[in-house]
């Protein structure tokens, strides 16, 4: 995702004022820092932007995962239903927080099947949490009846979809909170960092003490802060912080040129015999970070994915073979592997799991590629990146 594309003179200029003052802390050192507070400042930004009440930045889109479930208050006992098809630091956090993730199958919006997490809610569930995985949205309308008839937790893992909305609402402000992540490959970028949302004020009072050592940031001398419970160093810096400042204020621009390289490519494939596409809940709220296609059989979408890179079409994914991305290749996930011992509890729940039950999810990843938009592309090349992807599929298809 394109955000490192793009890193000018606007973000330059804003580490150059960190650089100068020499606070690289978001807190303390206010007579030092000559007026510079980066943090505050894109905090403030992502508020305005995504139109939500309050956001936390953290350290990582990880750490946003592990101050939500804190805050939200889950932990040991507790059931967190995510998809098959995700970022392992979706698991990692839940299994931070000592509670257990329960996979379900995905369906072809490629984001949590609505039947799968019916199915899966227990007594122990305490939260869902739906991921919006290569730029687009989960079924929000159905995963939030869903939550509210059973009394669960919706938090949105909406790092891979900057910007995108569900009919009108910004992804990630949608549920009881939401994270973004701000690494050097997202729709925007701080190099490291993401984010907490949520409308909720006291959510948001306990992820400001939690993300800094669970110091209350009352007064102005830190050292006579008070600590009103545990919390952990996920802190941003303000030179990433700065980096996001720059950033933010070109993502209409980036949006904009994803969303028109996107057309130009599903035109092209539209035109293929055999190639469909993933739904997508609201076609208008797709951020348009990846265009993601099927085609008919796993056998013909491996000889695809060979041939595309083969012809030097590089950022096509296959994701069913991905170690990161899919449940099939998590073999420390499957065996419960840690340099620690873990819960028992959770090792148990963990054991008892049927990591061999998702055909669904099986049948949509086999045949699924995705293809990355790049931001650089001139009109010429990415027409000339469609015809080419055109014509290879073609030849695999015949």
């Amino acid at each position: 995702m394109p955000g490192f594309e793009i890193f000018g003179t606007e973000e330059r200029k804003e580490v150059n004022d960190v650089l100068e003052s020499g606070i690289l802390m978001r807190y303390g050192f206010d007579h030092m820092r000559n007026g510079h507070w980066k943090a505050k400042e894109l905090e403030e930004a992502i508020t305005k932007t995504f139109d939500v009440n309050h956001a936390q930045l953290t350290s990582s889109g990880t750490t946003a995962l592990s101050t939500a479930m804190a805050v939200m208050g889950v932990g040991a006992g507790d059931e967190v239903i995510m998809p098959t098809f995700t970022f392992v630091a979706s698991f990692e956090a839940i299994i931070a927080a000592g509670a257990t993730p329960v996979l379900v199958d995905i369906d072809e919006t490629l984001c949590l099947d609505p039947k799968a997490v019916e199915a899966a809610v227990t007594p122990n569930t305490k939260m869902v949490m739906p991921v919006h995985m290569c730029g687009s949205m989960a079924q929000m309308d159905e995963l939030q009846a869903i939550c509210t008839k059973h009394n669960l937790l919706l938090l949105e893992d909406a790092c891979q979809a900057i910007g995108g909305t569900f009919n009108g609402q910004k992804l990630g402000t949608i549920g009881d909170g939401g994270t973004f992540s701000f690494d050097f490959v997202k729709t925007i970028t701080c190099g490291e960092g993401g984010v907490f949302l949520t409308n909720n004020e006291t959510y948001f009072k306990n992820a400001d003490h939690y993300t800094d050592h669970g110091h209350d940031h009352v007064g102005s001398d830190r050292g006579a802060e008070t600590h009103p419970f545990l919390g952990y160093n996920y802190r941003i810096s303000e030179l990433h912080a700065a980096v996001g400042l720059g950033q933010i204020r070109k993502l209409d621009q980036i949006l904009a040129t994803q969303r028109k390289n996107n057309a130009v490519i599903k035109a092209a494939l539209s035109e293929i015999e055999g190639v469909t596409f993933r739904r997508i809940a609201d076609p208008k709220g797709d951020n348009a970070s990846f265009l993601s296609f099927f085609l008919p059989t796993e056998e013909l979408t491996r000889k695809a994915h060979k041939a595309l890179l083969e012809n030097g079409l590089g950022g096509n994914f296959y994701w069913f073979d991905n170690n990161w991305h899919y449940i099939k290749k998590w073999e420390h996930l499957k065996n419960a592997t840690s340099l620690f011992p873990l819960n028992p509890g959770l090792v148990e729940a963990i054991g008892k799991m049927d990591f061999d039950n998702f055909k669904q999810s099986d049948a949509i990843m086999g045949r699924t590629i995705s293809s990355l938009i790049n931001l650089t592309w001139t009109d010429e090349q990415a027409n000339e990146r469609a015809e080419k992807m055109a014509a290879t599929i073609k030849s695999v298809l015949s």
